[in-house]
């Protein structure tokens, strides 16, 4: 007999708060209780956004023993790890990808536990549990596989030692080396690239901008309107509505406060630019932008400089701010590989996945090395040290 019961849950309501937060998922915003409770108050997740939740838990006689939150999709936007080839594979010969089961903090391409684990219990025999349970899951419900996205490193140890596929990918993040302030940092920089830092930031404050730092409990309805507003035109920009809702900015400022934080950029008393972040134990997670003024290099200073010194200030340790973007490597992001993991049900297809993933491997790993080469810091850094 299985030591632990499994049960799936349609929603995070019905599973106690303490209970969840206390497997891990306290230490990262986006896999807190009270951030996917908000996901689905303001109905950014269910219903028809084609994100439908499906919560697994296992039992042992003490209560909540182990979790993951998982979502059946019905396509693969907000998920940040593109897998559209492999639906078009599907499709070409009459077979449907979608739907698939998704674990993953929703629109959220950040690093974080994916298999929530209670502390006082062996951790490789519960991930294994976990990771069992969703497989059965799947091919229970017909479902074409299991995703994984943005594993931290025991949830990919746990998804290598069950056979599921690995996929790498590359982002920039910035690492704290326990600087002193913003100028003891860019005392690391080349001349040249410490010059330039400067002289960005000069730029912005030569233009009559200032920065205030607002928490999720300073910030009022009019600027939570504001900050939403600039949001939500870097989104119309790019042809689409946000994934994220006004009601889910008020929702998680009322229950995550410390957690949301936004750099708001000030002309006078007008805002012209806010960048919002979420702090978690040890790392700052930059997520959205939207300016209303064009300021030279406000973008780098809203979203970059003032969240370096933040972390700096506060004692953090990384800077991921989020997906895509050479330009934050001048700025001194570095390259950082990601994880995703993923279970494909049929064997014809996981052989042919994971021939492709073995090739984009290899270009993502060239990629990253060649891209470390153009980091600002003085003497050689190597990837990853």
């Amino acid at each position: 007999m299985p030591r632990d019961s499994a049960q799936i849950h349609s929603s995070i309501q019905e599973l106690p708060a303490a209970a969840w937060n206390a497997l891990g998922a306290a230490a990262n915003p986006f896999t807190r209780h009270e951030f996917l409770a908000a996901l689905e108050r303001t109905g950014c997740v269910g219903g028809d956004t084609g994100w439908e939740p499906r919560y697994l838990a296992l039992h042992d006689s003490r209560g909540l023993a182990a979790a993951a939150a998982s979502f059946v999709k019905s396509h693969s936007y907000g998920e940040f790890v593109f897998d559209f080839a492999w639906a078009r594979a599907y499709e070409r010969i009459g077979r449907h990808y979608y739907p698939k089961l998704t674990l993953a903090a929703p629109f959220t391409p950040a690093t974080g536990p994916r298999l929530l684990l209670r502390p006082d219990r062996a951790a490789a025999v519960l991930a294994d549990e976990l990771l069992a349970a969703l497989e059965h899951y799947a091919q229970d419900c017909s479902l074409s596989g299991v995703h994984a996205l943005f594993l931290d490193e025991p949830a990919r140890a746990a998804c290598l030692k069950r056979g599921w596929l690995l996929r790498r990918d590359c982002q920039f993040h910035w690492s704290n080396r326990g600087y002193a302030d913003f100028e003891d940092y860019l005392a690391s920089f080349t001349a040249e690239k410490r010059k330039k830092a400067r002289r960005e930031r000069r730029r912005v404050q030569e233009a009559g901008v200032h920065f205030e730092t607002r928490f999720g409990g300073e910030l009022d309805a009019a600027t939570l309107d504001a900050v939403y507003a600039l949001h939500r035109e870097t989104f119309l920009r790019h042809g689409h509505e946000p994934y994220l809702t006004r009601a889910f900015f008020a929702e998680i400022a009322r229950t995550l406060p410390q957690a949301l934080m936004v750099k708001l950029a000030l002309y006078g008393r007008t805002p012209v630019a806010a960048a919002v972040f979420f702090v978690g134990a040890d790392t700052l997670f930059g997520r959205y932008w939207g300016a209303a003024g064009d300021f030279h290099s406000l973008h780098f200073e809203t979203c970059y400089h003032q969240g370096i010194e933040f972390c700096i200030e506060r004692g953090l340790k990384r800077f991921e701010p989020g997906t895509q973007g050479e330009h934050k490597v001048s700025r001194g992001f570095e390259p950082t590989f990601t994880w995703s993991a993923h279970f494909i049900a049929d064997p014809r297809f996981r052989s042919a996945i994971g021939d492709y993933l073995e090739q984009e491997a290899t270009a993502i790993e060239a990629y990253a090395h060649e891209v470390q080469g153009h980091v600002p810091y003085r003497g050689r850094r190597d990837l990853g040290s």
